[in-house]
């Protein structure tokens, strides 16, 4: 590929990743890959190496593993997503000579590719959980509380449930568990209050009825959170909404099981000395990562775990904000 398409192919040009912080995020259709240089220097891809990416997204994890692992390696990349596994296919596949394969699956999947691939294990398993700055600016997604749009938050279109029809069919109790489990929302018993009271009168399915009802759960109006962030000393201060929204995500997309299910059964999936790394971006996925590698070593299947994750450095934060809460956890299977 010439210098001058690969200065076209956001993919592979650098200077896309520069000056984000201006509007807190990235240019459209386009995902940073986060704590690269990190993911990079912990994992170590050599040549030969077979890569799991169980998160594939964008590619760009993807890219800088398969320009490591060479001709003679090989990556299999998962994702739920199948329209945007569509594109990354074809921008991967342009990129490099590196054997490719895909599954428009869940990552917890990965142990059953195996047979398929004529494969003993990885060498390399990696998840990144966050969910991808495409699905964040789509409207229609319903992901993020920055667009207007339907209440979908279906990261995968063959799932039967979407936002919408959770809200309507979980009971207070369920919904209050759901905002402090899984997004630690302070408000939650008010919250789950003021859905339950609100699809009494009429359903709620966009984007916009959700936040309006989390502000006024809240006390807030646009005017005083504006004024809230202008006083805030915190770096990134989330938005009223956003705890909301993640716990519904979650929910939608049966996250956390997926993960449990992935930590289960990776140990099986690495060969000897194979590396796992997981970057999370809440208290609930790193809590089950990082018992999970702490159990993995007590058992003897992993040789090593990290006791501290990493995050990422300040000048990744305020030229990516979406990286602000990422933690990168990891581990390494016993001989």
């Amino acid at each position: 590929m010439s210098a001058k398409q690969n200065k076209h192919n956001p993919l592979l040009n650098p200077d896309i990743y520069k000056g984000l912080h201006a509007k807190g995020g990235t240019p459209l259709g386009t995902h940073v890959p986060v704590l690269l240089e990190e993911v990079l220097a912990i994992l170590k891809p050599l040549p030969g190496q077979i890569i799991a990416d169980c998160t594939l997204g964008y590619g760009g994890h993807a890219l800088e593993f398969m320009k490591r692992i060479g001709p003679t390696g090989k990556l299999v990349g998962f994702d739920m997503d199948g329209i945007e596994l569509e594109r990354t296919k074809k921008r991967l596949s342009n990129a490099s000579d590196v054997p490719l394969s895909f599954y428009h699956e869940n990552f917890a999947e990965i142990g059953s590719v195996l047979d398929n691939e004529k494969i003993d294990g990885y060498d390399i398993i990696f998840a990144d959980l966050g969910v991808s700055s495409m699905q964040v600016d789509s409207p229609e997604r319903g992901v993020s509380y920055k667009n207007k749009g339907p209440l979908d938050m279906r990261m995968d279109t063959r799932l039967k449930q979407t936002g919408a029809d959770l809200l309507e069919a979980l009971s207070f109790e369920e919904l209050s568990k759901a905002l402090w489990d899984l997004a630690d929302e302070p408000d939650n018993e008010k919250i789950a209050a003021a859905i339950v009271t609100q699809r009494d009168a009429m359903p709620i399915t966009q984007t916009s009825q959700l936040i309006r009802l989390v502000f006024k759960a809240k006390g807030l109006t646009l005017k005083t959170w504006k004024q809230q962030q202008r006083n805030s000393r915190e770096f990134g201060a989330l938005h009223p909404a956003a705890r909301t929204f993640q716990a519904l995500r979650i929910l939608v997309n049966d996250e956390l099981n997926a993960l449990k299910k992935l930590l289960q059964t990776a140990p099986y999936c690495l060969r000897p000395g194979g590396k796992i790394g997981i970057i999370s971006f809440h208290s609930g996925e790193d809590r089950l990562v990082k018992h999970s590698f702490k159990e993995g070593f007590h058992e003897s299947l992993y040789e090593s775990a990290t006791n501290q994750p990493l995050v990422p450095r300040v000048k990744e934060r305020i030229n990516n904000p979406r990286s602000s809460s990422a933690k990168f956890r990891w581990a390494k299977k016993a001989l």
